[in-house]
């Protein structure tokens, strides 16, 4: 099953029939989702959230208007390297909209995140996909921007994923095998838990927890490593971290893997302000985003990211609350990875 690399077609991969090595996926860009993929996650018609509660609306008599904007991130694969001074373009584009100093406040973890928007500690975070739900149900963040690659890309997929020479593991099935060790990410991540625990039951009747005993490495990046060295012989990665993490280790190969199915493309962490920031604020905010072209800075080298566009949190995220509802994921607070 597994395909030579030039029979690969992004509109039609047919993983029914075709494994594919990662190197030809990676090549042609399907580690990421298209902008006609954003933009039909827009148009879908969606009365009500199907998970949750909907971004909470604002009273005239409780808006912030802090002196200084705290802008916060949950953390990533790659957040670690981070610093203040990559943020800078967007920091003075918030400078120059809303006349208000900008501080950047890191954390380690995602509940840390969603705790300080909720605390009113950040005023502004980015979170990552699987969090954001959490954040608008826990702390009243209200998702309003997803970056766009240079080229039109974004987000990510799932890759259900296993080593190249591993012959007997030819479709997400076989992780049910007694035999088979599978790494999943962390319980809130999306593509590397939540996900497959809902498109893994409903598409090949494989129940993770059930079916397969789920090992939690930590992240991606260990998943990944851990199905290279052997530890795991297969699991969910997040395409995008899948490419960071071979593209920052020489040791790792992108022949290395294997991938048996990928899922339809989710979107990545939106930008998001507290819902009740004083309105001019909010037209400051989302103009720093969506008004600017951020090419040729740090902020967009090390996002990847070269402009913004606007999302509305119950169509774009719809699939992740269809998702996590599936799982019955409670937005409530410890039900958030640490």
């Amino acid at each position: 099953m597994l395909a030579d690399d030039s029979e690969f077609e992004f509109s039609n991969p047919n993983w029914a029939e075709n494994n594919y090595l990662a190197s030809p996926l990676i090549d042609a860009g399907y580690e990421r989702g298209q902008k006609a993929d954003l933009e039909n996650m827009g148009d879908r018609e969606v009365d009500e959230v199907p998970h949750g509660e909907p971004v909470r609306e604002p009273s005239g008599d409780e808006y912030l208007d802090p002196d200084t904007l705290v802008f916060t991130e949950s953390p990533s694969e790659d957040v670690e390297g981070r610093y203040e001074e990559d943020f800078e373009a967007v920091f003075e584009r918030i400078r120059e909209e809303t006349g208000k100093e900008v501080e950047y406040s890191r954390v380690d973890s995602y509940a840390a995140s969603v705790e300080a928007m909720r605390s009113e500690r950040a005023h502004i975070a980015n979170f990552s996909t699987g969090a954001t739900a959490f954040a608008v149900n826990l702390a009243g963040a209200v998702p309003f921007a997803v970056g766009l690659a240079s080229d039109g890309a974004f987000g990510y997929r799932l890759f259900a994923t296993t080593r190249a020479e591993a012959h007997d593991i030819q479709s997400v099935d076989d992780f049910a095998r007694d035999e088979v060790t599978v790494g999943h990410a962390e319980e809130s991540s999306n593509s590397g838990h939540q996900a497959p625990s809902a498109l893994f039951d409903q598409q090949f009747d494989v129940t993770p927890g059930e079916d397969y005993e789920v090992n939690f490495s930590g992240g991606h990046s260990n998943t990944a490593r851990g199905i290279a060295a052997g530890d795991y012989d297969a699991g969910p990665i997040c395409s995008t971290c899948l490419k960071d993490t071979v593209d920052g280790d020489s040791s790792l190969e992108f022949d290395d893997f294997k991938v048996v199915w990928a899922s339809n493309p989710f979107p990545n962490g939106p930008i998001t302000y507290r819902y009740n920031l004083h309105p001019d604020i909010v037209e400051g905010v989302e103009a720093a985003w969506l008004d600017s072209d951020f090419s040729g800075t740090d902020y967009a080298e090390r996002t990847d990211y070269t402009e913004f566009l606007p999302i509305e949190y119950r169509r774009h995220w719809y699939d992740i609350m269809t998702i996590q509802g599936y799982n019955d994921v409670q937005y409530e607070e410890g039900a958030l990875s640490e």
